[in-house]
């Protein structure tokens, strides 16, 4: 079977936030060290992506990094970029603004690949259609997701609409919601180190 890496998303640029939200901490570990560790729990190889800029930046530069090397696309930068890096690699892609994030929903997902659709992801729990990070794309997506790239289209969730998809119902309804801004903080222990 094909290899699975896991790509953290972590090259935003938390414009609604207001901060980085990769670094966002709770109880002393930032959001993307615990999206890491998550993922490091499943597959051999885990990768964070980020923009050329963030290179440096010392919680960044603890993991290996793949480096966008496409500007002004989105979470499809990053995706785009670890396929180029590793072309024959399906990728667990997985956003690090999801404070809810478990184990189970990790292994579910998991479980439930099988290469037969390009995509695998779970339905939203707010509107059924398919959240593209936190999912797995099979290699033979990347030509698919070269395709809507080149007919203008960067938004991941509306690639996954219009693509077949093995859409997964989420065991935890919440474990997929994400955090845009200071106001989505509330109530989830997280907070920017001082």
């Amino acid at each position: 079977m094909t290899n699975i890496y896991g790509l953290v998303l972590a090259g935003g640029k938390s414009r609604r936030m207001g901060k980085d939200k990769a670094l966002l901490e709770r109880d002393g570990q930032s959001q993307l060290e615990r999206s890491v560790d998550l993922l490091s729990c499943h597959l051999d190889k885990v990768f964070v992506s980020a923009r050329e800029d963030q290179a440096d930046e010392p919680e960044r530069a603890r993991f290996k990094l793949i480096l966008d090397r496409y500007d002004d696309m989105g979470p499809v930068a990053g995706i785009l970029s670890a396929m180029d890096a590793y072309p024959d690699a399906a990728w667990l892609v997985l956003a690090c603004d999801l404070p809810n994030i478990g184990d189970q929903t990790i292994s579910l997902l998991l479980e439930n690949y099988d290469g037969s659709q390009p995509f695998t992801a779970y339905a939203s729990s707010h509107d059924g259609l398919p959240e593209p990070l936190c999912a797995i794309y099979a290699p033979e997506s990347r030509a698919i997701v070269e395709g809507f790239v080149a007919d203008g289209l960067h938004c991941p969730r509306k690639m996954l609409i219009k693509s077949d998809v093995d859409l997964l119902r989420q065991s935890d309804p919440a474990s997929l919601d994400n955090m845009n801004s200071p106001e989505d903080l509330d109530g989830t222990g997280l907070r920017f180190a001082s």
